[in-house]
């Protein structure tokens, strides 16, 4: 069992950086690929970014790549997003999500999921 909770949110304007915590509580944290995706009001979940368990590769959807950046600290069983030059677009509520497999997490599959942070970005 797993349980995820996002920090780090705000609001920010337009071009400016946030960086988003997701600390893991349960065992074998490091065993568990973890993604983060984002909502925005009306529209459907989609795919942020990702990184896998078992060497560290990460994936990103094309609209934040270049931008943000994803990363993790076993030692403290927690999963940041750097998110930089942020948009407008960029406004949604982001979820930390975790899997055993990278690929039920690409594919909506997870297992796990936070309580997501709000992200408002202001032109």
């Amino acid at each position: 069992q797993v349980q995820l909770v996002e920090s780090g949110g705000g609001l920010v304007l337009a071009g400016d950086s946030l960086r988003l915590s997701c600390a893991a509580s349960g065992r074998r944290f490091s065993t568990y690929s973890v993604g983060w995706f984002r909502q925005a009001p009306g529209k459907e979940r989609e795919f942020v970014t990702a990184i896998d368990s078992s060497d560290g590769s990460t994936r990103y959807a094309n609209s934040v790549k270049g931008r943000f950046t994803i990363s993790r600290d076993n030692a403290k069983n927690t999963v940041y997003l750097q998110m930089n030059s942020l948009k407008p677009e960029d406004t949604a509520v982001y979820y930390c999500v975790a899997d055993l497999d990278l690929g039920q997490v690409m594919r909506r599959r997870y297992n796990y999921w936070g309580q997501g942070t709000q992200v408002t970005v202001s032109s």
